[in-house]
C-alpha cells in the first residue's frame, strides 16, 4: 500500500476572504459573522421567554393567593353571620339551664318534655361548633378566656389567682370565644 501525502496547502481564511488581517489578529469569517447575528436573534428569544415564564409563574402565584384570600374572606363571612345568630341564642340555652335545676327533682312527663327540648337545643348548637368553656373551681384565671366579675378573699394562698365560682358560662365557636365565662377570682 502506498501512502499519499496531501500535499496540496490548506488555505487559511486570510487567503479565501482575500482580506487583509494585521500581524497577531485572526481574520473574522464571514460564517462567524453570520452566526452572531443569528446568536443575537437567539438569546433575545431565549431571554423574552425566561421574562415570560417569570411573568407567568408570578401572574399564578398572584391568582393562587387572590383565590386563597377570597375562599378564607367568605369563610369568614360565613362564621361572621352564624356568630351573630348564634350569640343571640346563647341567653336561651342559660334559661334551659336554669329551668334544668327546677327540674332536676321531677320525674314526670313535662319534666322529660323539657329535657327532651333541651337536648335538642344543645345538639343543634353543637353542630354549628358551639361549645362550653370546661371551667372548675381551682382553674387559673385567664384573662383571654374569662371576665372577672369580682374578687372574693382566698381561704388560703392556693387559692389565689384561681376561679371561686362560675356565674354565666363562657362558649367558644369553633376554638373562638364569642361569650367570655363571668367568674368570680380568689385575691
Amino acid at each position: 500500500m502506498e501512502n499519499t501525502l496531501n500535499t496540496e496547502p490548506e488555505l487559511t481564511q486570510h487567503e479565501e476572504t482575500n482580506q487583509e488581517v494585521p500581524p497577531g489578529q485572526s481574520p473574522e469569517p464571514e460564517t462567524a459573522k453570520a452566526a452572531a447575528g443569528q446568536a443575537d436573534p437567539v438569546k433575545r428569544l431565549q431571554d423574552e421567554l425566561a421574562e415570560a415564564k417569570e411573568k407567568y409563574v408570578r401572574l399564578y402565584a398572584e391568582f393562587e393567593n387572590h383565590r386563597r384570600r377570597t375562599a378564607k374572606e367568605k369563610q369568614d363571612l360565613i362564621f361572621g353571620a352564624n356568630e351573630t345568630l348564634l350569640k343571640a341564642l346563647l341567653p336561651v340555652l342559660d334559661d334551659f339551664e336554669r329551668a334544668e335545676k327546677s327540674f332536676k327533682d321531677q320525674n314526670t312527663k313535662e319534666s322529660e318534655g323539657f329535657f327532651l327540648i333541651q337536648n335538642k337545643y344543645k345538639k343543634i348548637l353543637e353542630q354549628y361548633g358551639v361549645k362550653p368553656m370546661e371551667i372548675t373551681a381551682d382553674t387559673a384565671f385567664n384573662a383571654d378566656l374569662h371576665e372577672a366579675i369580682t374578687q372574693v378573699p382566698a381561704q388560703d394562698e392556693s387559692k389565689k389567682g384561681k376561679i371561686v365560682d362560675v356565674v354565666e358560662k363562657g362558649y367558644l365557636l369553633n376554638d373562638k370565644v364569642i361569650r367570655f365565662a363571668k367568674v368570680v377570682v380568689g385575691s
